[in-house]
């Protein structure tokens, strides 16, 4: 279980972006902007566990068992409302982090509080001829898929290159920027990249036909 995803294929995952390359960025990107207005990926409890789902750090076994028990509980309302003040709260240190700054020691206390309470778990793994070692968390409550995201934004902090961690130039998504020549400047190709080179390419006709 990887917290630094892959690049898919598609920008869109049963209605959620994929773009961050990192699970703490794809959790930012959970409230992106579309034709002006601020949307909310994150509603409800069924929502995040369906990003979660998507993610593939919840299994459909695991999403029938909370949904089952804890769907329509007041419990897992105040965790959706808590990830997305998290969320939130994280947004503005990748903003500051992105501008040079440090990571507030509040965030930090908040993240490690967050670890403690809930600890992503190592396992061994066998891995061919050898082993290997693997994250994991056991997702009982609603309060157990705190997990994987303090733990994502704990490495995003600590061990991922502030200079690779980026804005999208021409809307809100972040990414972590994992090309070998690191110049990636919009959040991918299909949703920014060809607007804005089709962008630069009219205003280089208007230069030519106004010479």
């Amino acid at each position: 279980m990887g917290l630094t995803k892959p690049v898919r294929n598609s920008d869109w995952r049963d209605g959620f972006l994929f773009v961050g390359n990192h699970l703490a960025l794809d959790f930012l990107n959970t409230r992106p902007v579309q034709n002006g207005e601020a949307v909310e990926l994150l509603p409800d409890f069924d929502a995040l566990l369906r990003w979660f789902k998507a993610t593939d750090f919840l299994s459909s076994g695991d999403v029938a068992s909370l949904r089952q028990q804890w769907g329509e509980s007041a419990q897992a309302r105040q965790v959706v409302e808590a990830m997305r003040e998290l969320r939130e709260g994280l947004r503005k240190e990748v903003l500051a982090r992105e501008r040079g700054g440090a990571v507030h020691r509040a965030a930090i206390d908040e993240l490690n509080h967050l670890m403690a309470e809930h600890p992503m778990l190592t396992k061994l793994k066998a891995s061919g001829s050898g082993s290997t070692t693997e994250l994991w968390f056991d997702p009982r409550r609603p309060e157990d898929l705190f997990a994987p995201l303090a733990h994502s934004a704990a490495t995003l902090f600590a061990d991922v290159d502030r200079n690779r961690v980026r804005k999208c130039k021409q809307c809100v998504l972040h990414f972590y920027d994992t090309s070998k020549k690191g110049t990636r400047q919009w959040c991918s190709m299909r949703l920014c990249g060809n607007r804005l080179k089709v962008a630069a390419y009219a205003a280089r006709r208007r230069a030519i036909d106004r010479n």
